[in-house]
């Protein structure tokens, strides 16, 4: 009964906010959750028997509550402490189950001060969790006795258990990511969050390292005050700030919006790992014998291995040497060993930044750096840590923290151009010039951030980068060329016709008839891809760049353009028995979960709709169609993976598609129903779009329609309705999924007349309306 009511004030104070708004109002709520908490469990405590000075139980806080950090819907972490009287199992039910009957989440133990030590010494977490203990109800003394010992105990068995320490925060960190460059950070399990700030402070209660300073301290606050007002926002214990969230917690606590707020928190991340990597690199150092130092080991030219860390060598000199500063960095990424802080603030003080022209050792120095592959991530960290990457290169200025737009990035556009550097890496053996792949990777999207074009702009910024590190004028060119058009082959391989003349010849004339712009670019639509998120190089997207490249390069080379056969033979065969049966017809084959289904129908009768509708009716995502009319019948190829799950039963969706055709099967009612079951309304985070293109595709009187809007089930079905509607033919379509978005692309020409300007805003606004 002691407890009664606690829930609803526990509500009270998230609705209300003491009318605090703004940081201010998230550090006050958190403050009137632990006063809340604490008079509740001080009465009950009263109310169970726990006594008062002396009585030999105490009621422990650890935790948040011990912290006096508690946030919205978070257990309570209490120990029941005892020094073996009589009851203390009565005591203990009688505080505990109040609170379950309340449905506060609690973690609690009842032991004796010896056996709280014990657990202590067997289980870090509980060893770390003790040092935060703090008193609220019963025998302070008691509390006092328990404290100090667990400190004392920490203090003396810290060293030895570092190893198992670092092996359970690198565990962790691998499970959750990083907090800093992520576009959904987890804020207490992170590397960078909470859970590492938690470390440093049991690290610095060991005086293994100094209080965290004031930058770390203003970190903590940032992450609390997000944490508390995500779970305030969400109504539930919840630690990954996804993007739905982001928007209002910034606005919540003033702090811009949720693109503001990503970088303030990026930062924040990356300020508590760069301090969490320095505290274990000093508690792990292994300390020799006798005092003996350990050796140094030559990496590079003024450069050496010593103990676990990279420095420089006794005879460097940094002032004098312009490529020291990339040697340290090259040889740390390529032994995946981290550069000392000592040898970090002598760069910092002393190393010059290279003159442009850089010499020739600086850019081979940069080019060992950028493909060393893994280990570039934590060298470039480093170096940016300490304002030693601006030096090098001060338009990253820009981009550093800077959260993508598009929501099919999992990193910041700094970590994704780290990363699709990594990843170049695994391909420098398979093209000529991995030197200018590596550069280009590293600069594809430096142009973002800016209200413009961002590969036009970073063409330009990449113009100005190859002249500073001295690349001559052809191969400025070629780095130029791959930044403005990074994205030209998967995106006209996913968007358009790759078997039409038209379509290679626009790619080999954009690219000025240059084979080795062509295989570089090739080279960077993979590892971008790769460094974008998961599932974004997919193997059909893969198979369709490469062929693209193929045409491309045959085509260079002057080998003359093959037409790829109109109608094949399983086409003929099944448009022949959709004529004589007069009905819908469907075949499917598949490469593991890549399908490929050819529909036929008689003349005149509709396929794209009811094509589109019976493969989304199966959770079947469309990647291309190829529509073609042949011998009185049309057919149409689909590539089509699965949303989910496996490939449909062959046989249903022949039965589906006959009975679509034959106008039988209630498409519209029944993908609606499927996007009601499926889906949770969403507003748009913009509004559908139309773009014409003339000239990308063979007849006068066929153009290109792309529709750009949000992905929704059975999209591609309405779109081909109202297409059909407007008296649109249509040859081919594609369909490029990104993210929560796509981009549909249509080959489209008048059944009767010609394209004319009424035409296409007929066809746009119903193809607008049937995508709102």
């Amino acid at each position: 009964m002691a407890v009664a009511g606690l829930a609803e004030a526990a509500g009270k104070l998230l609705d209300g906010r003491n009318g605090r708004r703004g940081r201010a109002g998230a550090a006050a709520l958190r403050s009137a959750l632990v006063d809340l908490y604490e008079f509740w469990l001080g009465k009950a405590a009263a109310a169970a028997g726990v006594g008062t000075a002396r009585s030999g139980v105490a009621l422990v806080a650890v935790g948040g509550l011990g912290r006096r950090e508690l946030v919205p819907f978070s257990d309570l972490d209490l120990v029941l402490v005892h020094n073996g009287a009589p009851g203390v199992g009565r005591i203990a039910d009688a505080l505990w189950y109040p609170l379950w009957d309340e449905k506060v989440g609690l973690d609690h133990a009842v032991r004796t001060p010896g056996e709280a030590l014990k657990v202590a010494e067997d289980d870090v977490r509980t060893a770390i969790g003790l040092l935060d203990a703090r008193h609220i109800a019963g025998d302070a003394e008691l509390t006092a006795r328990l404290a100090g010992a667990a400190r004392d105990q920490w203090r003396r068995t810290v060293r030895a258990r570092m190893p198992e320490i670092a092996e359970a925060a690198r565990q962790r960190w691998r499970r959750t990511g990083e907090l800093a460059q992520s576009a959904e950070p987890d804020l207490k399990h992170g590397r960078g969050g909470l859970r590492d700030l938690g470390l440093l402070d049991a690290f610095a209660t060991a005086q293994l390292i100094d209080r965290p300073g004031e930058e770390l301290r203003a970190a903590r606050e940032l992450l609390l005050d997000v944490r508390t007002e995500l779970r305030r926002e969400s109504r539930r214990e919840r630690d990954v700030l996804g993007a739905a969230e982001a928007d209002p917690v910034a606005a919540e606590l003033e702090l811009g919006d949720r693109f503001a707020l990503a970088r303030r928190l990026s930062g924040a991340g990356r300020a508590v790992a760069y301090a969490v990597d320095v505290a274990l690199r000093t508690a792990e150092a292994p300390r020799g014998r006798f005092g003996r130092r350990p050796g140094r080991v030559p990496l590079d030219d003024g450069v050496v291995l010593h103990g676990e860390e990279v420095a420089l060598a006794r005879d460097a000199r940094p002032a004098k040497d312009p490529a020291l500063l990339l040697r340290v960095a090259a040889a740390s990424a390529r032994a995946t060993k981290p550069i000392a802080h000592g040898t970090l603030r002598t760069l910092a003080d002393s190393a010059p930044e290279p003159r442009s022209p850089w010499p020739e050792p600086a850019r081979a120095a940069l080019t060992a750096l950028l493909g060393a592959g893994e280990g570039l991530v934590d060298a470039v960290e480093a170096l940016d840590r300490t304002g030693l990457w601006a030096r090098l290169f001060p338009e990253w200025g820009a981009v550093r923290d800077l959260p993508p737009r598009e929501p099919v990035h999992a990193w910041t556009v700094d970590r994704h151009l780290v990363r699709t550097c990594v990843e170049a890496a695994r391909l420098s053996a398979d093209v000529a010039r991995p030197d200018l792949l590596l550069l280009g990777a590293l600069l594809h999207d430096i142009g973002k951030g800016r209200d413009t074009d961002h590969s036009e702009f970073g063409a330009r910024i990449a113009v100005q980068v190859a002249t500073r590190v001295g690349l001559s004028t052809v191969d400025r060119a070629i780095v130029e060329g791959m930044v403005r058009h990074h994205l030209l082959l998967p995106d006209t391989a996913t968007r358009r016709d790759i078997g039409e003349r038209e379509t290679v010849e626009r790619v080999v004339t954009t690219l000025g008839g240059e084979p080795l712009l062509l295989e570089l670019l090739h080279a960077l639509a993979k590892a971008d891809a790769l460094a974008t998120g998961r599932g974004v190089w997919t193997e059909w997207k893969a198979k369709l760049v490469a062929e693209l490249v193929g045409r491309c390069g045959e085509t260079m080379r002057g080998k003359p353009f093959t037409e790829p056969e109109p109608v094949d033979h399983r086409q003929r065969e099944l448009v022949a028995r959709a004529v004589r049966s007069s009905r819908g017809q469907a075949l499917v084959t598949a490469t593991g979960n890549l399908a490929t289904v050819v529909f036929a129908v008689p003349s005149g009768t509709h396929l794209l709709a009811p094509a589109a509708g019976v493969l989304a009716l199966n959770s079947l995502d469309v990647h291309t169609a190829v529509l073609r009319g042949h011998d009185g019948g049309r057919s149409g190829v689909f590539t089509a993976s699965p949303r989910f799950g496996s490939l449909p039963d062959p046989a249903l969706l022949r039965e589906q598609f006959a009975r679509a055709v034959a106008g039988g099967l209630a498409l519209a009612a029944r993908l609606a129903e499927k996007e009601q079951t499926y889906l949770a309304p969403v507003t748009p985070p913009f509004p559908p779009r139309v773009l014409w293109f003339d000239d990308e595709t063979r007849g006068r009187d066929t153009v290109v329609l792309e529709l750009r809007a949000l992905d929704r089930i059975g999209l591609l079905y309405r779109v081909a309705g109202a297409l059909r509607e407007c008296e649109a033919r249509v040859r081919w379509a594609k369909v490029a999924t990104l993210g929560g978005s796509v981009v549909d692309s249509f080959a489209v020409s008048p059944e009767k007349g010609a394209v004319d300007e009424g035409w296409r805003q007929r066809v746009e606004k119903t193809v607008l309306r049937a995508a709102s």
